[in-house]
């Protein structure tokens, strides 16, 4: 697997070799030791699947909260999608910047997700299936959110406002500058993010 590290420290793009014949292809999807490797913690406890049947189906910005924070690692399995992470942790040089990347079934390119930061999507097709692991189980309690469309983060999205299909409770998630400080920027871990790419 290759992974190269994004434009904010700790996000990173993973590459999965594939091998091809007459037959098709296979690939390692998820590799415990390579995530190692360049720093990444690992241990899924959970995989989720969403499928959207439109394209401009828009999902996010979503976290969870300590105790029961996620790191996620998001691939696409049919169809594709623009992949979206912010940083929300207080006092991070970058706090409130994103980083986005295509994700398909394709490329199989899968991007992993800190704690510390928001998650979101916008299918480019339609029927695109995403999956991804997560570290930590799935806690409604702990469940959080940063409006899709905030003027403050500015993300580039795919679509127009008017053509995104939104969950209700998507459509109402408050603002980033409205959420309590749930994380907090660490500049000894930040060091660490910063481990050299194998890609």
């Amino acid at each position: 697997m290759r992974s190269r590290a994004l434009s904010i420290p700790g996000v990173w793009l993973l590459e999965p070799a594939v091998a091809r014949d007459t037959r098709g292809s296979f690939s390692e999807i998820y590799v415990e030791r390579e995530l190692r490797s360049i720093g990444l913690v690992g241990g899924a406890v959970q995989e989720n699947r969403s499928l959207s049947t439109d394209r401009g189906v828009v999902r996010g910005l979503h976290f969870q909260i300590p105790p029961h924070a996620q790191d996620k690692l998001v691939r696409v399995s049919r169809g594709s999608i623009l992949d979206v992470a912010v940083d929300i942790r207080a006092g991070s040089p970058t706090f409130g910047k994103y980083v986005a990347t295509l994700l398909s079934a394709q490329n199989q390119l899968q991007l992993w997700v800190p704690k510390g930061f928001a998650h979101g999507l916008c299918t480019l097709e339609p029927d695109t299936e995403v999956l991804y692991k997560v570290t930590d189980y799935y806690a409604p309690e702990c469940e959080r959110g940063v409006r899709w469309n905030d003027p403050d983060v500015a993300i580039d999205w795919p679509i127009a406002a008017g053509e995104a299909m939104l969950s209700p409770k998507d459509a109402r998630l408050p603002r980033l500058a409205e959420l309590p400080q749930y994380f907090r920027y660490d500049s000894e871990m930040e060091v660490s993010l910063r481990a050299p790419a194998t890609l």
